[in-house]
This record gives structure tokens, sequence and C-alpha cells, in this order.
């Protein structure tokens, strides 16, 4: 579907772009405005002259961009002129902070960006607000019918089973999972488990402490600034020399694996926290003992809701399995198309990678911070 002349957002080589407005929407290089839908590494790229965010991201922004970066807060729902258009953030319970923005031009047109986004319970961040729109530009990281999330609480309760397990083995449960969005998650429902009614013997201690790889601590210490409940943590790094821990959750990022960190952590069980671990028998599913299906993307039942909720005539797909979407919109009647915004940068790794806690190998062989 070739670009319409009057479309509020095209791609340019900085990345997604409104003419009418004259700013840029997670730009991959630097531009003079940036509107940043969350502080993941492949959303978020230091460099810009100034930044828009959600107020409720703005420790992780700035954690992302520099202390000193000039970002603008704004709250979810809050209007922002730029030059013929109106936008607004609204909460995408991607992660703390996360952001769709929906552009209002002069003439009533209305275009929603998700960034991304996921419509499940999430104890770490706010739950995604539809709104309705013209177009609506989706990620479509799990745009497959294969892929549809169990409930967090039970994903929760099988992680805590299995650290039980663990403990009861003498071994360490070590946990590989994102440290931007993801490791608090996991903490957080792991806390509510802990503080629900339930006398399921696999239920955490609500003292217990998780012990944490390096890359965890300040990310960890926002997402508590910001209000949210999670179990105690401390770093692995902080523990004397020769310290056991056998019985022990650790929560590391997916590029810890297989490093000399993890001699320390022996004898061990490992476990990933991942939409990917949907699909049995993967490649990644059989690198760890454990795989727990705990996504922070939409999966595709959602992806349709909210495409219904918007009341969209257009979509326009970012990345991800967007040819199933797009085949499944036109049958619908829906006019939808791709919308490539991929970009490879000089070390020839996907820059669309999101890597959380900064380090690209956190995201080894995966899509998306997912």
């Amino acid at each position: 579907m070739a670009v319409k002349e009057d479309d509020l957002v095209i791609v340019r080589p900085e990345g997604l772009y409104c003419p009418q407005g004259d700013f840029h929407i997670d730009p991959w290089r630097g531009v003079a405005r940036a509107v940043i839908t969350h502080a993941h590494g492949d959303h978020a790229r230091t460099g810009s002259q100034h930044y828009w965010g959600a107020s409720r991201g703005l420790g992780l922004l700035r954690e992302r961009l520099g202390k000193q970066s000039p970002i603008t807060p704004l709250d979810y729902g809050q209007k922002l002129r730029f030059n013929e258009v109106t936008i607004s953030l609204h909460s995408a319970g991607h992660v703390l902070g996360s952001a769709q923005v929906r552009i209002e031009h002069d003439d009533g047109r209305v275009w929603g960006v998700s960034g991304d986004f996921k419509r499940d319970a999430d104890a770490s961040c706010d739950p995604f607000e539809p709104f309705r729109c013209d177009t609506w530009i989706t990620e479509a990281t799990f745009a497959l019918p294969i892929y549809r999330w169990t409930d967090t609480a039970e994903v929760a309760a099988e992680i805590s089973a299995w650290w039980q397990a663990c403990k009861q083995d003498g071994q360490a449960a070590v946990l590989f999972c994102y440290s931007l969005g993801k490791a608090q998650r996991v903490l957080a429902e792991l806390a509510a488990l802990a503080a629900s009614p339930s006398d399921a013997a696999s239920k955490p201690s609500p003292d217990e402490t998780v012990y944490v790889h390096g890359a965890m601590p300040g990310l960890i210490k926002t997402y508590r600034q910001a209000g949210i409940q999670m179990l105690p943590t401390d770093a692995v790094g902080n523990q004397p020399k020769g310290t056991s821990f056998a019985g022990k959750l650790v929560l590391a990022p997916p590029g810890a694996s297989g490093t000399p960190w993890m001699k320390r952590l022996h004898p061990y069980s490992t476990g990933f926290a991942s939409g990917w671990m949907r699909v049995r028998g993967g490649k990644r599913r059989l690198t760890y003992d454990r795989g727990f299906v705990m996504s922070d993307h939409a999966d595709w039942d959602s992806l349709l809701r909210t495409i219904d909720d918007t009341g969209a005539k257009r979509v326009l797909v970012t990345h991800g399995h967007g040819d199933a979407l797009i085949a499944h919109l036109r049958e619908r009647g829906i006019e939808a198309a791709m919308l490539a915004t991929s970009f490879v940068g000089e070390s020839g790794a996907a820059d669309d990678l999101e890597t959380d806690g900064g380090a690209l190998s956190d995201a080894v062989e995966m899509p998306s911070s997912d």
C-alpha cells in the first residue's frame, strides 16, 4: 500500500516522523524533537535535542538517556500542540511509563501509534488505555494465533513452585529475564502472590530476598520509587565471596547465560520468562531447564481486540509477524500494510532489538525484549 500524501506519520531515515507536527516518534538517530514511547533501548536513544515522554516513566528515561537530558514529561492524557497537530500520551501497559501516542490533526483526523503494548494485567505498570482513531500503527511481535498468554498470576505461581523445588534440591533457581520491565514484573507478581490469601506451600515468603544481576538494581530502584511493590532484592555482586545461593531465586539478563558470572551460582537450575517460551521444543526453549510464558507484548487475541477497540479503518504494522496480521485484517475488510521501521546500526546488529538494561547481549537471538 502506497504512502498517502497527507499521512500523519511517515518513515524517514531517522524513524517515524509526523510532517504536520515536525517531530519524530522513537527515532533511531538524533533529531530535533523526539516523542518517546518508553525506555527500552530500541525506542529511547541518545542524541536528540529534546525529548517528550510520559511522566510515569521519567526516571527510566533519565536512566536510559542520561540524567541531564532535555526531557519534558507529560502526564497521560495531557495535550501538547505541535504545529498543525495535538498529541497526547496514553498508557500502553508494556512497562512502567510506556505510552501510546495519539495524534489529532486540525482537520479532525486521528492517528494512533502503539509503541510496544500489552493488554494483560501487570502489577508493575499502568493498564493499557484504548482510544479511537482513524489509522492505527501497531507492533506485531507475537501476531500469530499460536501466541495466546496464560494468566500472569498462574505463571507467577509456576515460577514460585519451581523456585521452591530448587530449594528442596539445594539448587539456585536462576531465572533469565530482561532487566527493564520483565525483572520488575516478576518481582511484583511474586510479591502479589506472597501477599495473597492462598496457603499454597509453594507461595514465596514476602520478606525473602531475591538476588539480581548487576544490570538490574538501578532499574529496580526506579520502579520502587514509582511505588511498585516487589519482593526484596540485593545484587549478587554485593555478597561475600563464597556465598551459597542454594535455594535462592536469582534474576539475570539473558546475556549472562554461559558467562563466568554464572560460576558462583553453582549448583543451579535455569529458567527463562518470555513469550517466546510458548513454542515448545524451539531452540530458545531447549537452552533452559524451564520456560515460563510471560510476555510484555500483546498476544494474537489482544492485537485483534485492540484494533477493534480503536475502530481504525486503516492499520499499519511496524514489526514482528506482520504478514499474518495484515492478511487477517484484509480478510476482515480493513486496509492494512507494513510500515517498515527496522534499522541496522554500524555494528551490523539489528538496533530494533530491545536491549533493556543497555547491553545488546541481553537480547541475543530475540527480536524483541520479551
